[in-house]
């Protein structure tokens, strides 16, 4: 408690110009951020070059919590790849493998079907009603690494958000406070 007194005493002591000093601080953290994330976008490919497993639907090849990196190429997806996509009307996109491709022998444009690896059954009770394959638009990108138990960070904070917003506040506490 004694240590929390003496942040908000020294956010206290500010005068206006540190104030916007440390404004600029976090301006500049944050920009950095997201310039990093969208230049990730643009050498991946995909709109989402990094996700995380959020079940155990991929065991054992990934565990829950798992981060993975993806990358989108015009190379038609094939049998046994690891790919993430969104299904329409869902926001969370679902990391599964590729088990059967239908290829259109017209156009080349294939249409695939997901499984997870720990799954007794296809995905196609997860698509959209009616539908029964994935195209290529629902694909967010394929997987290319992992680091395990990295996107448990992630995992906490969504399921319990006040450790996220506990976090948020420490973190900036710390940034107003520096010397």
């Amino acid at each position: 408690m004694k240590f929390i007194v003496e942040i908000l005493n020294s956010i206290r002591s500010l005068n206006v110009r540190q104030l916007l000093s440390q404004a600029i601080t976090i301006g500049l953290i944050m920009s950095t951020a997201l310039m990093i994330w969208k230049g990730l976008i643009c050498v991946s490919g995909s709109e989402s070059p990094a996700v995380v497993v959020l079940s155990e639907s991929m065991e054992p090849g990934f565990q829950r919590g798992d981060m993975l990196f993806l990358r989108m190429t015009e190379e038609p997806i094939r049998t046994g790849e690891i790919v993430v996509y969104n299904v329409d009307g869902r926001s969370i996109p679902i990391v599964h493998r590729v088990i059967k491709v239908h290829e259109h022998r017209d156009t080349g444009e294939v249409d695939v079907l997901t499984k997870g690896d720990n799954n007794l059954a296809d995905d196609r009770s997860l698509y959209a009603h009616r539908q029964l394959w994935l195209h290529r638009h629902h694909i967010v990108g394929r997987a290319v690494g992992f680091l395990p138990y990295v996107g448990w960070v992630t995992l906490i904070m969504s399921e319990m958000p006040v450790i996220k917003y506990l976090v948020i506040g420490a973190l900036g506490l710390f940034v107003m406070a520096k010397d």
